[in-house]
């Protein structure tokens, strides 16, 4: 437990705020000898390890959770990941700590992009939003690994040891079978500990990765940029502001975003060759910020820190009986908040899969569909974060004058407009190429938002609970019909038969959405992605659409 209420909240302070601290149990390895091997052992409690870790005890699996530090965040750091996408906020829900979010952090949906003082373009995320949940939520990274931590406790299921830092990881073979075999490093010294599966998220500096010898094929980026957290009352609408041009920052780039505690968080873009270390300093600070608000703004700097962008990317998240996923498997330009985000919606798709295999009900060949499915997604992170550096810091005399260009033409031509979204804030996509899609239906791996199924109903209920897969039957008849001639397969896999109204104007609505018509079945998976729409449905073709979800032959 943490020495302070598992209600509270980081109390804010002059310097920024003060984190909870947890206690330091010595680990059973060193004080009553061999465990044997542990089914899953979580590498690192920031976003990624903390959402599969609540993901998988919410599905009834136990793990150990190694943390190097004693605390949530960043000693030192105030906001660092702020923007969570609606995707990531559908996760929150079903695991539990959705509302705390909601209560704390800022919900906004409009977004400006402006040069000087003229706003070019402007975009309502809500005008094309069906999910229960908003499009985002701004809210410092420490409150969401908190709220997460809090939740992890409550269902009781999961050994979070902190101070308890990976010294070494290999890959072994033993009269137990396959395993993991890591070194953890203790104030009370250092032990081994075998686990069948590794999940690791330590993020950049894994090193349960480079022990394995894995290349992350890094690229740095020539762009710097200075995060300044600050508190002032200039009184200002809750919307995300990008300035392509700021001339109040030499005509370099500028985010600003509202954040919980009436913190606002302001990215300065930065020299190419700027020093980290002057950037960042208070004084140093304090006059980039009295340029942009102004002489008359009162403001108080919560916290300074400067970054630059890195590129890594794995060939594979999977080695062995290892899984990367977060930062240490992928580092993209922070474009769209495509960098937790990625993270948090890695874990949902590591979490059911797992569960599966480790519960008996699919065969370990699922697992290989997370790197394809995972990566694929980095790929298209990856274009889309590469194209708008590339627009907010040209790197050529020729996109220079192409990115002037635009800036111009928008300012009358709504063609022009759309390319000066530099955010392209983060959004699902679609599994298109996954070896899970069996060819036999259509909408195959789409993502579906959190729908309104009607009488207070909606798509992620269906999931909330347990790991199965939810066949919808969509028909005009008396709920239950289709679903007693299915019952068979509830029997034999992991699936629950529903039948859906089709009259009903909220299920209609989700027909539309994924194309299906009166008579069809659709097969939801665990993380709201379709594994197929069946048109013209029959027991035989949905149980071979089943098999391959779950990744038999």
């Amino acid at each position: 437990m943490p020495e302070t209420s598992n209600s509270a909240a980081p109390a804010a302070d002059s310097g920024g705020y003060t984190l909870p601290t947890y206690p330091y149990v010595t680990p059973p390895e060193l004080s009553g000898g061999d465990r044997g091997v542990y089914p899953v052992v979580i590498v690192g409690a920031g976003l990624s390890g903390l959402t599969l870790a609540c993901d998988l005890a919410n599905r009834g699996i136990a793990s150990v959770l190694l943390d190097e530090d004693d605390t949530i965040g960043v000693r030192g750091a105030s906001s660092r990941g702020i923007c969570y996408a609606q995707r990531s906020l559908e996760v929150f829900d079903r695991l539990g700590t959705y509302e705390r979010m909601r209560a704390k952090g800022i919900t906004w949906s409009t977004a400006r992009v402006l040069s000087g003082d003229e706003a070019l373009y402007s975009y309502d995320l809500s005008l094309a939003s069906k999910s229960k949940q908003p499009p985002f939520i701004n809210l410092q990274q420490f409150y969401v690994e908190w709220y997460l931590v809090d939740r992890i406790q409550a269902l009781g299921s999961t050994d979070i040891r902190w101070r308890n830092r990976v010294l070494d990881a290999s890959q072994e073979d033993g009269h137990e079978g396959s395993h993991v075999l890591l070194t953890v490093g203790t104030p009370d010294g250092e032990y081994q500990l075998r686990a069948q599966w590794v999940l690791d998220a330590a993020g950049v500096a894994s090193v349960t990765r480079d022990k394995l010898g894995l290349d992350t094929h890094t690229h740095n980026g020539h762009d710097r940029w200075c995060i300044t957290d600050v508190r002032f009352k200039k009184p200002l609408p809750v919307e995300r502001w990008t300035w392509i041009e700021a001339p109040f920052n030499e005509n370099r780039g500028v985010w600003q975003h509202l954040m919980a505690d009436g913190v606002w968080r302001l990215d300065f873009q930065m020299e190419a060759d700027a020093d980290p270390a002057y950037v960042a300093r208070p004084d140093v600070a304090h006059e980039r910020v009295r340029a942009m608000l102004g002489p008359d703004v009162e403001f108080d700097i919560v916290w300074v820190g400067a970054y630059s962008y890195r590129r890594q990317l794995l060939d594979d998240y999977r080695d062995g009986r290892v899984f990367f996923l977060g930062d240490a498997a992928h580092v993209t330009n922070p474009f769209g908040a495509r960098g937790g985000n990625t993270g948090i919606q890695d874990a949902d798709n590591l979490g059911w899969k797992l569960a599966l295999v480790l519960q008996g009900q699919a065969p370990e060949a699922l697992l290989d569909s997370y790197n394809a499915e995972r990566r694929y997604l980095q790929l298209h992170n990856t274009k889309v974060t590469d194209r708008s550096g590339r627009f907010m810091s040209p790197p050529t005399p020729g996109e220079r004058h192409l990115r002037t260009a635009v800036l111009g033409l928008a300012r009358s031509f709504p063609f022009a407009r759309a390319i000066l979204n530099p955010g392209r804030m983060s959004a699902p996509v679609d599994y298109v190429e996954s070896p899970l899609n069996g060819g036999l239906g259509t909408a195959e791996g789409k993502a579906v938002p959190n729908l309104a199924l009607g009488n207070g109903r909606w798509l992620a209920d269906l999931v909330r609970e347990g790991t199965a897969f939810v066949a919808l039957a969509f028909e005009r008849v008396p709920a239950g019909v289709v679903a007693a001639g299915l019952s068979t397969l509830g029997e034999r896999y992991p699936l629950r038969v529903l039948t859906l109204d089709a009259g009903s104007d909220e299920v209609l609505a989700f027909m539309t959405e994924i194309n299906a018509p009166v008579g069809s079945i659709a097969l939801l998976r665990p993380d709201l992605h379709l594994a197929t729409v069946l048109k013209q449905p029959s027991a035989a073709l949905l149980e071979r659409a089943l098999r391959r979800a779950l990744g038999h032959p």
